[in-house]
């Protein structure tokens, strides 16, 4: 009997297969190597890609900027070499379509950015004194988001300026507007003038100080 059970034993321990696979099987191809991120450059006038500025409408615009900032680039993208290889393909007839197209965009657009920038400089400011009763006052501004200035960051230099409180709130006409506590109406004028922290690019003919008293009766 104890020749059996060994025997037995000896079975079993004969067909226990190994669990790691053989080290050929386990490899399998190498990864590929990384690959580097692709740098793009932008075009700080269009903000495009800068082989993407033709397709905008300030190209002349972009061309100057780009043979500032980057010679080699602007070698790469509008040298003669480069615009022959780009338009070789083209007909005469076609380019010169090409060309006045682009001119046509470029003067629509100049047009455009002008007639922006005469209504921006015409755009009213208006600091305005607001009775609450005879001893409290508020001064609300309004008409400084038209030259391009974040009302919240603003009405935080105010706030911190007068130490005082400053929010941005809606008037009745729905427009959104600066309300410091307090009448610091000519201060804010002063400060305007003097174009201080993000109070910049604003005529001073552009500004008006309102006054709006309270209604008799509470009304």
């Amino acid at each position: 009997m104890p020749a059996k059970k060994n025997r037995e034993k000896g079975d079993k321990s004969a067909t226990i297969a190994d669990p790691t696979p053989a080290a050929s099987e386990s490899e399998g191809p190498p990864p590929p190597e990384p690959r580097p991120p692709v740098q793009v450059l932008y075009c700080g006038v269009c903000t495009f890609p800068l082989e993407y500025c033709e397709f905008g409408s300030s190209l002349t615009r972009c061309k100057d900027w780009l043979q500032e900032h980057d010679t080699e680039a602007y070698k790469k993208y509008y040298s003669e070499e480069a615009l022959q290889a780009k338009i070789g393909t083209l007909s005469l007839e076609a380019q010169s379509k090409l060309e006045l197209e682009t001119a046509k965009k470029e003067a629509k657009a100049e047009a455009k950015a002008d007639a922006a920038l005469k209504k921006k400089m015409a755009s009213p400011v208006t600091i305005k004194r607001i009775e609450r009763n005879k001893r409290k006052h508020v001064t609300s501004i309004h008409g400084l988001e038209a030259f391009g200035i974040d009302l919240k960051k603003a009405a935080k230099q105010f706030a911190s300026k007068f130490a005082t409180g400053a929010s941005v709130t809606k008037n009745p006409q729905g427009q959104e507007e600066i309300v410091v506590q307090g009448d610091v109406s000519d201060e804010v004028l002063e400060m305007i003038e003097g174009e201080v922290g993000i109070l910049k690019g604003i005529p001073a003919d552009n500004v008006e100080i309102v006054e709006e008293k309270k209604k008799k009766g509470g009304e």
